[in-house]
């Protein structure tokens, strides 16, 4: 439990996931965290439900994320009623221990604020674009996953209160110097072994089966055997962009355009300003009368201005628009050239203005902007002619739903044919997640395979849409002996040939340890390789674990086992030595650090014990149906 929470927080993939849970937790707010009712629920821990839709949301996020990391090998595993119930299982259980931690938190007061959230929102990168929030990509990015907004609230708010439990344990591991010499011994050990390996793949040849072996195979396992549901489909797809090579745009367009959006393309009225700032009107005053005197505006600016910036050119603020010039600089409604204002009141003090210069209003001539204006008025064309074109197609496709010819005349192209594919494969054409919704939700669909309905249009991406039609559909069902026979028969040698590879070990594995193993060994045509040093590793297969289970080779002899590696090979194992591990001294200090993290987790996983231990729990109707 431990070295999952622990790779929870480290994962950057699950770290993404967290930003949007927290970010959605502080822009819609909690919901209706455990919807449903009735008796149909998952578990009740301590009396608090787990509802169906809970655990249906939980399940449905781990198939999509095993469905990502293991792609076309996931359908065979879907397929597989047991492997799915495991699963739901799985997901109900860290459920309940999501909710046991969660009561536990409360019970220590611990909690998490609405300013941590906002806080861990604003930081996180997943959502920022130059550095700032973007609500845009939060919202895409909540829409791909598939989650709605309170499940995000719920799940954030149970992560962080989670993650703060694991904290509390985060200083109670404590490692005496002797343990940590004696695990780094452990740890770091390594073996000297020389191993033979029965083949499977030449043994699996050897083999035969006949066609009443291969159907009661067959029969026993046909849950193995589930073919997913599949489609094939016609469809128009319409493009804006593609629209624009068939627009014409004419020079009366351009200038019809151009008329309407003079403002666009034309300079506002600009003037020049300087100022000279003072702390009190009695010094803005008397610098108004020298000024009226005839002092130099820039020296009197340079002498006396208490603002910093404009000081050092004398005043002067430069060319301003309207929409850049300050309320304390059109308060003094300057009109002409060199006109000085009076002492106008600010927030920083008191202001004497002076208009330096004045720039009218320019307009852009057409020759200027030409070419912009065409590309506009031609993306403007191409947008409106891609909705008409729309419009046009979709009722073709509603008057005419026997087929997609009519749609094919309104839009001008012929449809797309699509192969046989399921929900694990999509064709990257219509890989788009309101496409595959509309193919399998079951409305497209005629009955017994038949051809079904015409789909309206589907919107993707804004400037894309479909039409679809699903031209042949096959359930989910088992499938048929005839079409599975060959991989039966290879399924059913694999078997005979680990049986025979595993009985040839076994009876190698006893010649080798009564010392007759040589002549044994050379009648099987097999022989040890050379001496290889084998390490334990994060993730040791079989084999290595295997050889670390042995015991400690005496008196120089070897000391036999047998195992398999990771494609079904038979091997035996023969270990020469055990050579215990060592660091340097300063490489012992990280690793002591690493075993009170390793004590921290066997506090974790004991307290999470204790409280499924206490608690009570009952599983509801809805544990039992996978989905």
């Amino acid at each position: 439990m431990m070295d999952n929470l622990r790779a929870a927080a480290n994962h950057v993939v699950l770290k993404i996931i967290l930003a949007l849970i927290i970010l959605s937790f502080v822009l819609t707010g909690v919901g209706n965290y455990l919807i449903g009712g009735s008796g149909d629920y998952a578990a009740k821990v301590n009396g608090q439900t787990i509802e169906r839709a809970q655990l249906e949301q939980a399940f449905q996020s781990e198939r999509s994320r095993m469905q990502q990391q293991l792609g076309d090998q996931f359908s065979a595993l879907a397929g597989n009623e047991g492997y799915m119930q495991q699963m739901r299982r799985q997901v109900l259980s860290q459920l309940i221990d999501n909710m046991l931690l969660d009561q536990y938190a409360k019970k220590l007061g611990l909690t998490v604020s609405d300013d941590q959230i906002k806080d861990a929102i604003r930081k996180a990168p997943y959502f920022q674009t130059n550095g700032q929030f973007d609500n845009a990509k939060y919202l895409d990015l909540i829409g791909r996953m598939g989650y709605t907004a309170d499940n995000f609230a719920q799940s954030m708010r149970q992560q962080l209160v989670n993650q703060q439990v694991i904290q509390a344990f985060g200083d109670s591991g404590f490692v005496l110097p002797s343990e940590s010499q004696a695990m780094a011994a452990l740890v770091l050990q390594e073996r000297d072994v020389r191993l033979a390996i029965i083949d499977l793949k030449a043994l699996q040849a050897k083999q035969s089966a006949g066609d009443d072996e291969l159907k009661a195979y067959y029969d026993q396992n046909k849950n193995s055997f589930i073919a997913p549901e599949q489609v094939k489909v016609s469809y128009i797809p319409l493009d804006a962009a593609s629209m624009q090579d068939k627009v014409k745009v004419s020079e009366e367009d351009i200038s019809a355009y151009y008329d309407q959006h003079k403002s666009s393309y034309g300079q506002p009225e600009r003037k020049n300003y300087s100022v000279i700032q003072l702390k009190s009107e009695a010094e803005a005053n008397a610098a108004l009368d020298e000024l009226k005197k005839g002092a130099d505006f820039a020296t009197l600016a340079k002498e006396k201005s208490t603002d910093i910036i404009s000081r050092r050119t004398g005043g002067e603020l430069g060319w301003l628009e309207p929409e850049t010039t300050a309320d304390e600089l059109k308060q003094a409604n300057l009109t002409e050239k060199g006109q000085l204002s009076g002492v106008v009141k600010s927030s920083v003090g008191f202001l004497i203005v002076r208009l330096n210069d004045i720039e009218p209003e320019k307009l852009k001539p057409l020759s200027e902007v030409h070419d912009a204006i065409a590309k506009q008025v031609q993306q403007e064309k191409a947008v409106d002619a891609y909705y008409a074109l729309q419009q046009k197609v979709s009722e073709a496709a509603t008057s005419d739903n026997e087929s997609l010819a009519s749609a094919e005349e309104a839009a001008g192209v012929k449809a797309a044919q699509s192969d046989w594919f399921t929900r694990d494969n999509i064709p990257a054409a219509l890989n788009f997640k309101p496409v595959v919704q509309a193919i399998f939700d079951g409305s497209l669909i005629g009955e017994n395979g038949a051809p079904g309905s015409n789909s309206d249009v589907i919107t993707v991406d804004g400037d894309r849409a479909f039409v679809v039609r699903v031209s042949g559909h096959k359930p989910e069902g088992i499938e048929p002996f005839d079409q599975v026979k060959d991989r039966v028969a290879d399924l059913v040698k694999r078997n005979k040939a680990l049986q025979a590879a595993k009985l040839q070990g076994e009876k190698l594995l006893v010649e080798l340890k009564q010392g007759k193993g040589d002549e044994a060994m050379k009648a099987a045509g097999l022989s040890f390789g050379a001496v290889q040093k084998m390490a334990r590793a994060p993730e040791d297969s079989q084999l290595v674990e295997s050889v670390f289970a042995l015991p400690h080779p005496q008196d120089g002899k070897p000391v036999y086992g047998m195992s398999q590696d990771r494609q079904d090979n038979v091997v035996l194992i023969a270990l020469d030595a055990v050579k215990p591990g060592t660091l340097p001294e300063d490489e012992m200090k990280t690793f002591v650090g690493k075993m009170e993290e390793g004590a921290t987790g066997v506090s974790f996983d004991s307290l999470l014990a204790s409280l499924r231990k206490e608690a009570k729990i009952k599983m509801g109707a809805a544990e039992q149906q996978p989905q």
